[in-house]
């Protein structure tokens, strides 16, 4: 049952599509299928910052998407995991990850024939 219009600014459902289109959050959820995580995940994801992760962690669990457990040790270690909710998210997603992975090489060629044919027409 649709409760929204994702055309409209007003509908909360820009802050989802928000969430969907951070491509940090979609890693972090699609590693996050695999197994609970303890503080694997900036090692397991390169390029993305302390802070990044902080924020797309916490925006995550905000979200529902991923469960967050403090465990009583010194230091203490935290453990994220995915929730049913996020793994219905996780599911919709990997098919754009597979497809960005698939059409790599064709994409990165079209850039090159655009940026190619543009700095041309800079000159």
């Amino acid at each position: 049952m649709k409760t929204g219009n994702a055309y409209s600014a007003k509908c909360p459902t820009w802050q989802i599509l928000d969430r969907v289109g951070d491509k940090w959050a979609v890693l972090i959820l699609l590693l996050l299928c695999g197994q609970p995580l303890l503080f694997q995940l900036r090692r397991a994801i390169e390029g993305i910052s302390q802070k990044m992760l902080s924020q797309a962690l916490k925006s995550l669990e905000r979200d529902g998407l991923l469960k967050r457990r403090a465990i009583a040790t010194v230091p203490v270690t935290v453990e994220y995991s995915i929730t049913p909710l996020g793994k219905t998210l996780a599911a919709a997603v990997d098919p754009l990850r597979d497809w960005a992975e698939r059409n790599l090489k064709e994409i990165l060629a079209a850039q090159r024939r655009y940026d190619a044919q543009h700095e041309v027409k800079a000159a």
